[in-house]
């Protein structure tokens, strides 16, 4: 078996276990998310802080809109890990456009499932590409790991990262 195929196989299994663990039972064992990206995220334990987030940004219509799109959804203990005082910086509404530029730098206007990742460059929503990376099996965005991957929603697909990714200034 091809490397290839075995980082395919281990991300399809995993993202199989992932997808059930967050899967409601509104739509367990079904193909066809009934919840969009904000309501999956906010119905999930992990997400609070991106929930914040995106309401302060004034992104829940886009993010509850057609799609599709694929969100690389940092964890609240990512957020939690940056720079003391940066999140409460960032969430003030002065900074509206500072935080918009970084939450939608996570957001690829296009559903992409963990078994269609490839390495390369990925325009984002807000213009700039994200850099994808496989090493020895771990999928990177930038430089954060990808620890879950196709949480669907009915407009997406979410997957949960381990840090917050910044846009080059």
């Amino acid at each position: 078996m091809t490397l290839r195929k075995s980082i395919k196989l281990l991300i399809a299994t995993l993202a199989g276990t992932v997808a059930m663990s967050f899967a409601s039972a509104d739509h367990h064992g079904s193909k066809k998310a009934e919840k969009d990206l904000v309501g999956v995220a906010a119905s999930a334990e992990d997400f609070s802080t991106l929930v914040a987030a995106v309401k302060a940004a004034d992104l829940v219509d886009v993010l509850q809109g057609d799609g599709p799109y694929t969100v690389f959804a940092p964890t609240d203990e990512a957020f939690a890990a940056l720079p003391e005082g940066t999140l409460e910086m960032l969430l003030k509404p002065e900074n509206k456009d500072k935080l918009t530029a970084i939450l939608t730098y996570h957001v690829v206007p296009a559903k992409v499932m963990a078994e269609d990742v490839s390495e390369g460059a990925v325009a984002t929503a807000n213009g700039a590409k994200v850099d994808i990376s496989i090493e020895g099996g771990t999928v990177l965005v930038d430089d954060a790991e990808v620890i879950a991957t196709d949480i669907l929603a009915s407009n997406g697909v979410i997957h949960v990262i381990d840090k917050v990714i910044l846009p080059e200034a």
